[in-house]
């Protein structure tokens, strides 16, 4: 009676790989992270269970997941997603000026969800942290 299961992309592959995965009906989420999720993954597990696949993302620096996109069979990419609660993505430039939607930036990360730094590192915390 599994509801929600959270894999790494390479692991939900192998995952999507059991032939068993069609008699899983009491599956109705799963969460993917850690790695990149590639778009024919998503299609092929979507194929295969109507359970809602959903993918996280939150870097190192992150205490947690920061955004969040549910997938769909229609997706050509599948891309981070929008923010959590309580936390703020921006794309900024060289200047650190904010940049519109769909420009090439740096990914900048505001919030209750950010680190305080890095143990024990304080000139990696210094590069890494506004």
């Amino acid at each position: 009676r599994v509801t929600t299961l959270h894999f790494v992309p390479s692991m939900l592959r192998a995952f999507v790989e059991e032939p068993s995965l069609v008699d899983c009906q009491s599956l109705r989420q799963v969460f993917a992270s850690g790695e990149a999720l590639p778009v024919d993954l998503v299609r092929r597990f979507m194929g295969l269970h109507p359970a809602a696949l959903v993918n996280l993302y939150g870097p190192t620096e992150a205490a947690i997941d920061v955004s969040v996109w549910r997938c769909s069979v229609d997706d050509v990419i599948v891309p981070i997603g929008k923010p959590i609660a309580n936390l703020r993505l921006y794309i900024l430039d060289e200047a650190m000026q904010p940049l519109p939607i769909g420009s090439i930036g740096e990914l900048y990360i505001g919030g209750v969800g950010v680190a305080r730094g890095y143990l024990k590192r304080p000139d990696l915390t210094e590069e890494r942290f506004l």
